[in-house]
């Protein structure tokens, strides 16, 4: 069975805690489809302390299967002295809606009682910064010092910048993009397909029955980690070796079985179809008269962090948000790991955020 969210109750809770989760509930949110997501719960976990004035928080926004506990995808980034600097800031990182890690989503229970399954509405990036504005509101910080985010997350921090950029420093987005490609589009799209296909999807509401779909997604995982490393990595790492069990299997596909073992223990079927799409949906220039317009409308410092061998979001991704947003910098990361080398090239990330901290509006010391 796949991982299911816990059933919780928002509640506001002190600010000075070390990372715990916590639950806060931030009523009903309307979506840009029209409908009406009840009751909503957003799951989170936040480090440092909030100072008096409120003026010192760091939102990070998570990628598409990370989750509110930063410390655990982004190692060495959180705590004293890191670049997310607890001795100033405070560093709050949301659940998504959408999520299956506490935050209301498809394996939630909705009002009528039962798992929403397959009447989870469709969410979109803008509804997914609607809810984390709402969840700010609810916290009392009505300004961050910096919204920074990779691929998912880097969507969602760009789309502050552009919708609400009185309430942002500075933000720095990471492997991400102003819009979803073709190319990316038709990837997602098989990875959906495949957990659709899978027998145990029940039209995605397989909550109450003994196995969900943990094949197909499965199959999913496999072809986005391809996306997510290098084909150098790939064949200097893995090659034509066998894997040495006597199953004939190739190394490579053990490494992929063991990568889509880890995410069915932790993450749910029609949260990455959910998380998918939303992904799939942005484009930062609809309704607002193209890409060019809307970036070139952004007023705070944007820090665009390329990775050299990204073959999921490619450098001329980034480079075309660094040229149409006025007040930009971007910085290229050198890295075999391609997409993931964000997770996994720390110290250059690191002193990223710190230059992106530097350039925040109205950054200061912090008290």
């Amino acid at each position: 069975m796949t991982h299911l969210s816990p059933e919780v109750t928002g509640a506001w809770l002190e600010t000075h805690d070390v990372g715990e989760r916590k639950f806060l509930s931030i009523g009903s949110l309307t979506l840009e489809s029209g409908e009406v997501l009840q009751a909503v719960t957003i799951a989170y976990q936040s480090w440092g302390v909030l100072n008096e004035s409120r003026d010192n928080a760091i939102l990070v926004n998570h990628a598409m299967t990370g989750w509110s506990d930063v410390p655990g995808w982004w190692p060495s980034m959180v705590g004293p002295g890191l670049p997310f600097d607890t001795d100033k800031y405070f560093v709050v990182c949301p659940n998504v809606i959408g999520g299956c890690q506490g935050s209301t989503g498809p394996s939630s229970l909705g009002p009528d009682g039962g798992r929403y399954g397959s009447r989870f509405p469709v969410v979109t990036i803008r509804d997914m910064v609607a809810a984390e504005v709402a969840f700010s509101d609810a916290l009392g910080i009505t300004r961050y010092q910096l919204a920074v985010g990779p691929s998912l997350g880097g969507m969602r921090a760009l789309e502050w910048a552009v919708q609400f950029p009185h309430r942002v420093g500075a933000i720095c987005t990471i492997g991400s993009s102003a819009v979803a490609t073709g190319d990316q589009i038709g990837t997602a799209s098989i990875q959906i397909r495949a957990i659709k296909s899978d027998p145990h999807f029940y039209g995605g509401d397989y909550y109450s029955h003994p196995a969900g779909p943990n094949e197909g997604m499965g199959i999913a995982r496999r072809i986005a980690h391809l996306t997510y490393r290098t084909e150098a990595e790939m064949d200097v790492r893995f090659g034509r070796e066998l894997q040495g069990d006597d199953t004939g299997r190739y190394a490579v596909e053990s490494y992929l079985d063991h990568q889509a073992s880890k995410l069915a223990r932790r993450f749910d079927a029609n949260t990455y179809i959910c998380l998918t799409e939303a992904m799939n949906s942005h484009d930062i220039g609809r309704e607002r008269a193209g890409v060019a317009a809307a970036l070139a409308g952004i007023t705070v410092p944007v820090v665009v962090v390329s990775i050299d061998t990204d073959r999921l979001f490619p450098p001329r991704l980034q480079a075309e948000i660094a040229e149409l947003v006025p007040q930009s910098e971007l910085i290229s990361i050198s890295s075999p790991f391609g997409h993931d080398g964000f997770l996994v090239e720390v110290e250059a990330v690191g002193e990223i955020i710190r230059d992106a901290l530097a350039r925040s509006i109205g950054s200061g010391p912090a008290h």
